[in-house]
């Protein structure tokens, strides 16, 4: 019985490089997409606290205790939206998440002794054309789009 001769790893070489080349743009992808979550949980994250502030901010000042009840001017509304939106009840500085404008923040009472702030935003995500209006195209026909929308409510009692 004879011995089969042994095979030198010349026949081997470049295997390694082409697998890293297959391989690669899956890691990639999966690298971006961890990415992309994490970032659209701090945004939520920082669209809850800003509603907690601001539903902090209007429970404190639109108790009304002549009537007994939530009194929500639309100088307040609009002081509680600025809260939401720049952390302060005047117009200024800059926004807690990037794009965020008072257009997406609604202050109602709730029921007579509690209000609630909503923040409704659109996580655009940094692949595509760089704005929500972007889409990538589906399988079966139609395009998904690529902005996912976070909403951030807030319910507490008028002191």
């Amino acid at each position: 019985m004879t011995q089969a001769p042994f095979k030198s790893p010349c026949g081997q070489q470049g295997v390694a490089l082409v697998e890293f080349t297959l391989v690669l743009p899956v890691l990639l992808l999966l690298l971006l997409a961890f990415g992309e979550f994490g970032r659209m949980l701090y945004q939520y994250n920082v669209l809850l606290q800003a509603s907690r502030d601001a539903d902090r901010f209007v429970a404190g000042q639109a108790w009304n205790a002549t009537l007994g009840t939530v009194s929500l001017t639309s100088t307040l509304q609009a002081q509680t939206k600025n809260v939401a939106v720049y952390g302060v009840p005047s117009a200024t500085g800059t926004a807690v998440v990037s794009g965020l404008t008072t257009d997406h923040v609604q202050v109602v009472a709730e029921g007579v002794d509690h209000v609630r702030v909503t923040i409704t935003f659109t996580f655009c995500p940094v692949i595509g054309a760089g704005s929500c209006s972007g889409s990538i195209p589906g399988f079966f026909g139609s395009a998904m789009s690529l902005g996912i929308p976070l909403v951030a409510t807030t319910v507490m009692r008028a002191l």
